[in-house]
């Protein structure tokens, strides 16, 4: 230790806990005071990548444990081998690896009694970075020692943030292949980036946006954007925002500078699709490489997103189509699908199923006359009351569609072979086709029953004309526990406003 310069003055160091950032920290495990001093003062104005140094005293292992359990950024331990006892610091070494399971802080052992701990023995069985007799460690030494150390420690965190960032990437793309609508999607994408980077949402702002690869860079449909909500207008964000959107588009490239990010992903289906992320402080490239990975997977589930959304809307005009040549043939109109699909998605919602849940009813409640394209037209289009065999007649209609959409994989058509099954089924059992008798009904059938009556009832039929609504509510509450689910007619009695809205919303 002779090239050490002894000082008697206590050195001290900033302790402001919020700036831990700014600094490496650095734990100093001795039982000598000098020790402690010299060290400070000879690593006094060192830094690193631009950062100082803050130190952390233990003059015991039992203090080092104390420290290293309550503080979490130590950078390198500077330990000594006899403290308390004459292999304190080597079992400092075994605690802070084994039970503390700390890994990233890098360790080295300082002894000033090396025969108390051989080299050779002491590197090849305890997890330390380094070994080093004080007698050896000049200030040049442990300057170089240290750079390298934090070095090291650098190149763990770095790592330790890349893997954190894609295990956010492999969470977030799980989150994506969840959702149902672009809505929810561009919602996700906002919840997700700020994870991904490891950083508060206050301290980012990101966009997404997608446009057709041929068509005008300022075209581009904004999906999603910081503080803007649900379904932002493109006019709603920084002008150079949408600066870096259209030279992307142009480019068809990704884009970046020291504090902004802009990543292009163009589709096989001819579109694109951009997210732009942008910091206050300077944007490491591990940040960039984290973001061109999850802009990627936004784009693939983007389109993956598109393609369920077209699906859906095929099948919710197949719904609607097969529904409506039913009462096309029963000379009825086709919007009475169409109010009672809204009908039975509100009813599902007020009655706190899922919004997929309701939303699969919506698509499949247009199916709940199917059956009837099997009753002739003397019977399905009769202008009086029907005699009790064409009645029977008539009430084969349940069973047949279900027939008809019973053997389908598709969650829509098996929603579908319920509700036609069970919509005349009644809450007092007295329904028709199997008696089924209160919640023994699927909550589908329940739900679609009074959607169709409340519908049906204030509508022309060729058997008689439209009533006046105090008369079909005056009908549904006397029902009440009898045909229809007590709890439904409630929700519905009580939200009649958001029923009558959908039904002036889609007139005959």
């Amino acid at each position: 230790m002779s090239s050490f310069l002894f000082s008697d003055e206590l050195i001290e160091e900033p302790n402001n806990p919020n700036l831990a950032s700014e600094y490496w920290d650095i734990l100093i495990v001795d039982d000598e005071e000098d020790i402690h001093q010299v060290t400070k003062l000879v690593l006094s104005g060192f830094e690193f990548e631009k950062k100082p140094l803050r130190f952390h005293h233990a003059y015991s292992a039992k203090q080092a444990k104390e420290i290293l359990e309550r503080e979490e950024l130590i950078s390198v331990g500077l330990v000594d081998v006899v403290m308390e006892t004459n292999h304190a610091g080597l079992d400092l070494i075994k605690y802070i690896r084994n039970v503390l399971e700390n890994h990233d802080v890098r360790l080295i052992l300082r002894t000033g009694q090396p025969g108390e701990a051989p080299e050779e023995s002491v590197i090849r069985d305890y997890d330390i970075n380094d070994y080093k007799n004080k007698t050896e460690l000049t200030a040049v030494k442990l300057k170089t020692l240290l750079y390298s150390a934090l070095r090291a420690h650098r190149d763990i965190q770095t790592i330790e943030r890349h893997k954190r960032g894609l295990e956010q990437i492999i969470n977030a793309s799980s989150s994506f292949l969840q959702c149902n609508s672009v809505r929810e999607f561009a919602s996700t994408i906002l919840e997700h980036v700020s994870n991904v980077m490891g950083l508060n949402d206050n301290d980012i702002y990101c966009a997404a946006a997608t446009n057709n690869a041929n068509d005008s860079g300022a075209k581009f449909r904004l999906l999603a954007a910081s503080g803007l909500g649900i379904e932002p207008r493109s006019s709603s964000i920084p002008e150079h925002v949408k600066a870096l959107f259209i030279e992307s588009h142009n480019l068809k490239a990704s884009r970046s500078t020291e504090t902004e990010y802009v990543g292009y992903f163009p589709s096989a289906g001819g579109g694109e699709t951009m997210l732009y992320v942008g910091k206050d402080s300077k944007m490491k490239s591990t940040d960039r490489q984290l973001l061109e990975f999850f802009a990627n997977n936004i784009a693939l589930a983007y389109d993956n997103i598109k393609l369920r959304e077209t699906v859906k809307d095929s099948q919710k005009e197949l719904s609607y189509i097969l529904g409506e040549a039913v009462e096309r043939r029963s000379k009825e109109t086709g919007s009475h699908v169409k109010r009672v699909a809204h009908y039975s998605m509100l009813l599902a919602q007020l009655y706190g199923l899922s919004d997929y849940r309701a939303e699969i009813i919506k698509l499949a409640s247009p199916l709940h006359d199917i059956g009837k394209i099997s009753i002739p037209d003397n019977i399905l289009n009769k202008p009086d009351k029907l005699t009790e065999s064409e009645w029977a007649i008539m009430m084969t209609h349940a069973q047949t569609g279900y027939e008809i959409l019973q053997h389908s994989s598709n969650e829509i058509l098996q929603c579908g072979a319920t509700i036609a099954h069970q919509h005349h089924e009644k809450w007092d059992g007295t329904g028709y086709p199997r008696g089924l008798k209160g919640e023994k009904i699927d909550i589908v059938g329940r739900i679609t029953a009074l959607a169709d009556v409340f519908d049906a009832l204030g509508s022309d039929r060729c058997y008689k004309p439209a009533w006046p609504l105090e008369k079909v509510l005056a009908l549904i509450e006397s029902e009440k526990g009898k045909q229809f689910d007590p709890k439904l007619v409630d929700l519905f009695i009580n939200n009649l406003d958001q029923f009558i809205a959908i039904r002036d919303s889609y007139p005959d």
